[in-house]
């Protein structure tokens, strides 16, 4: 059902961004691959599978490149079918890596750079992607949630991944008549980037953790739409939002 459509990932150099992008050349999607770090790794993984790539430098906080990397990507690929706005910065909150400073301590520079990456950047993508989805008459929106514990310091990331859930519910309500399907996904409590502390790495899974889980969210009926998902005995299951005590 994905072979020979467009995605689009940010984030797409390292961690679950890498791998997801495996998990859509494998389904014979074309790939637009989008970091602000080098994205030569993960392009030669995705080539071998056989499969068409664009990678490009972008940073997810400049809204003139998020729209230069969508109309670059319909002018390589004649479409955009499907639009993962995965970039984000992520918090170690332990395993002996310095932690984020508190909210008092905090620049509102670092408080910033992390809302305008994580939260602004999915809206500067989704918005970017829709006049191209409302103009062919179909298109996929696949956000992240995460972020699930309240755990400090880390408020920034999990504010920001809240409000992706919030935002992913209404514009799905708003494209609803375009036949744009927006839907988000949890990740599940994987390791975001490779260079994640060993500890880390001894005390959670890798990125393949996630499975094919975003591949399936990017094949979600309309009906489905607006719905947060996770993953269960391999098969995509709603989630309910997290009420926090």
């Amino acid at each position: 059902m994905l072979k020979g459509k467009t995605v689009v990932i940010t984030g797409a150099a390292m961690g679950i961004g890498r791998y997801m992008s495996g998990t859509f050349a494998d389904a014979g999607a074309n790939l637009v691959l989008a970091d602000i770090s080098p994205t030569d790794d993960v392009v030669a993984e995705v080539k071998a599978k056989g499969v068409e790539v664009l990678a490009l430098k972008v940073d997810v906080q400049d809204e003139a490149q998020v729209q230069d990397m969508v109309a670059k990507a319909v002018e390589r690929f004649g479409s955009l079918d499907v639009m993962v706005p995965n970039a984000a910065i992520v918090p170690h909150f332990r395993w002996g890596v310095p932690l984020w400073p508190r909210l008092k301590d905090m620049e509102t520079s670092f408080w910033d750079k992390v809302i305008n990456t994580t939260f602004r950047g999915t809206v500067i993508c989704t918005k970017a992607a829709l006049p191209q989805m409302e103009a062919q008459g179909e298109g996929h929106i696949v956000t992240l949630y995460g972020g699930g514990s309240v755990t400090d310091p880390g408020a920034g990331y999990v504010v920001s991944k809240e409000a992706i859930r919030t935002f992913s519910r209404f514009i799905a309500e708003e494209e609803r008549p375009y036949n744009v399907c927006v839907v988000c996904v949890n990740p599940g409590a994987a390791i975001a980037t490779e260079n994640a502390p060993e500890e880390a790495k001894q005390r959670m899974p890798g990125p393949d953790f996630v499975g094919q889980r975003f591949v399936l969210a990017a094949q979600v009926g309309m009906e489905m739409s607006g719905k947060l998902f996770s993953m269960s005995n391999d098969m995509l299951v709603e989630e309910l939002p997290r009420l926090y005590q």
